[in-house]
């Protein structure tokens, strides 16, 4: 506790308190009715529990958050104090990866009263007791009445959206004050991401209470959350499955940016770039995620490529040229075996295409690229202008949009072009991973300071490094910015860009890695 700010620790303090007052009434109250109290929470206790138990293959449950549906359910049966009483014990049990324990502890628990408390609240307002229906009283030879469907489920999910609803505000109550983060940023995301499930728990929850109150009585309520809890184990083993492909991923795009330290957090910039084509283009939303795979993951082949050519200062043999070259392939061939992939591998494969058919590995032409490649060779392109490089400073947003501008239709699809440049003065260009050695240039609007070398328009490397027998470079012979030297496109021009090594703006051709600008020594 001593540990966190006086802020967070306050805050605690008030929820606990907060959580005594809610569950306060229900002790001191005669008519609580404590078998279904104490019934529920051991029950939601156990679920809790369960997570710590090795299963027969002795591997212990992991990923299933709070079993909601039980806690839910005591707020339709039982009045709003003995329902947050009934969620005090699992939350005090549940998994805590982090320390203080007890302190996390404590807060989960009561954060889960309050919000059964609140919940059982709105449930009552909206008249969701009587919706519920009920069996025959026993002795009475009262009839009893059925569920009011589909009436009940108003309330009914109005109760999980209320409970949802006070669980992020705690949460980001807390994430602001322990951690520091911005207000602006503390909640965002929380309540929506989380109010699908809770609704989902919600009606698993009426479910068990309206058998709980039928002619069945509580064996048939038990009985609905075995399927329940296996759906939830099964749910959180696909979250656990997606969390292992991301650390795959970060684990790829760390070893390339261990290799090659001079385009640190490029390959990131890159997926995030990709994603906003995508979604301009109007892309689905499980293609997106794929698209932003692909553009983190399309330099990986340098792990294959000999550090030393990666790392090298002057211009670059044909023999070095052709074997930086082949990074795709290794790429592709790395990643191949990665089902979970899918569409990225032909992006990671051809993203150093051209639509006029001069780029590598196979010289496809126009169509015959992969789409998911056509964005991901725009945003690579576009990330290497707006970042500082050993050999050249960033263009501005602006400056790197019409140079790409200039260069659709030979090296870039202009449907992909257009598609960045809308995105970015929609939304602007915020990149979200940085590092010491890639300054970003983001302000669309800044111009670029006077004298300052603009990068030449090469997308790999200038002449000078793609070396002699590498071919003509077949686009623009030099950036047209200020500052930039005049470059011949057979590779024995000079550039004149001050801090830029001549061997690096030597010839301007748009033949390779990186897009439209000199790459760093990784941006080959």
């Amino acid at each position: 506790m001593r540990d966190l700010p006086p802020v967070a620790r306050g805050l605690v303090l008030c929820t606990v308190l907060a959580a005594l007052a809610c569950t306060a009434p229900a002790l001191t109250d005669p008519a609580t009715p404590w078998p279904a109290v104490t019934l529920l929470a051991v029950l939601y206790l156990g679920c809790e529990l369960v997570k710590l138990c090795p299963l027969p293959g002795g591997r212990v449950p992991e990923g299933i958050g709070s079993f909601l549906p039980v806690v839910l359910a005591a707020v339709f049966l039982l009045p709003p104090a003995a329902a947050a009483l009934v969620a005090l014990p699992g939350g005090f049990a549940a998994t805590v990866a982090r320390r203080p324990a007890a302190v996390r502890r404590a807060w989960h628990g009561a954060q889960q009263a309050v919000g059964a408390w609140a919940a059982g609240q709105v449930f009552r307002l909206l008249g969701g007791p009587a919706a519920l229906g009920a069996g025959p009283a026993a002795g009475s030879g009262h009839p009893g009445w059925p569920a009011d469907f589909p009436y009940a489920m108003l309330p009914a999910t109005a109760a999980a959206a209320a409970f949802c609803l006070v669980a992020a505000a705690l949460d980001g109550g807390i994430l602001a004050a322990a951690e520091r983060r911005p207000a602006a940023t503390a909640w965002q995301g929380l309540a929506t991401g989380s109010l699908a499930p809770h609704c989902v728990h919600g009606l698993a929850g009426l479910m068990m209470a309206v058998m709980w109150r039928s002619p069945y009585g509580v064996p048939a309520a038990l009985l609905v959350l075995l399927p329940m809890y296996v759906s939830c184990w099964v749910f959180a083993q696909y979250h656990r499955e997606r969390a292992a492909h991301q650390a795959t991923i970060r684990a790829l795009v760390q070893a390339v940016d261990i290799k090659d330290r001079y385009t640190r957090g490029h390959s990131e910039r890159v997926g995030q770039a990709s994603t906003m084509i995508a979604r301009e283009l109007g892309m689905a939303e499980d293609r997106l995620e794929v698209v932003r795979i692909a553009g983190i993951l399309h330099d990986v082949g340098k792990i294959g490529v000999p550090t030393r050519l990666l790392r090298k200062d002057g211009p670059l043999t044909p023999q070095e040229r052709r074997t930086i070259e082949l990074h795709p392939e290794y790429g592709h061939e790395m990643v191949r075996g990665i089902g979970f992939l899918g569409e990225a591998r032909s992006a990671i494969l051809h993203h150093h295409e051209r639509v006029d058919g001069t780029g590598y590995p196979y010289g496809l032409t126009g169509e015959q690229i992969p789409v998911l490649a056509r964005v991901v060779a725009v945003a690579d392109a576009f990330d290497a202008m707006t970042s500082t490089r050993s050999y050249s400073r960033a263009r501005p947003v602006p400056t790197a949009l019409a140079e790409l501008e200039r260069c659709a239709g030979a090296q870039f699809d202009p449907v992909m072009v257009r598609a960045l440049t809308r995105a970015i003065g929609r939304h602007g260009w915020h990149p979200v991973v940085t590092s010491d050695d890639d300054l970003q240039v983001i302000s669309s609007a800044a111009d670029g300071p006077a004298g300052a070398p603009t990068a030449d328009p090469s997308a790999a490397e200038p002449a000078g490094r793609r070396g002699p027998g590498s071919g003509p470079a077949p686009g623009p012979a030099s950036a047209s910015a200020p500052g930039s030297g005049s470059a011949s496109g057979s590779g024995s021009g000079s550039g004149s860009g001050q801090g830029v090594p001549a061997g690096r703006r030597a010839g301007a051709g748009l033949t390779g890695a990186e897009g439209p600008l000199p790459p760093a020594r990784g941006g080959r």
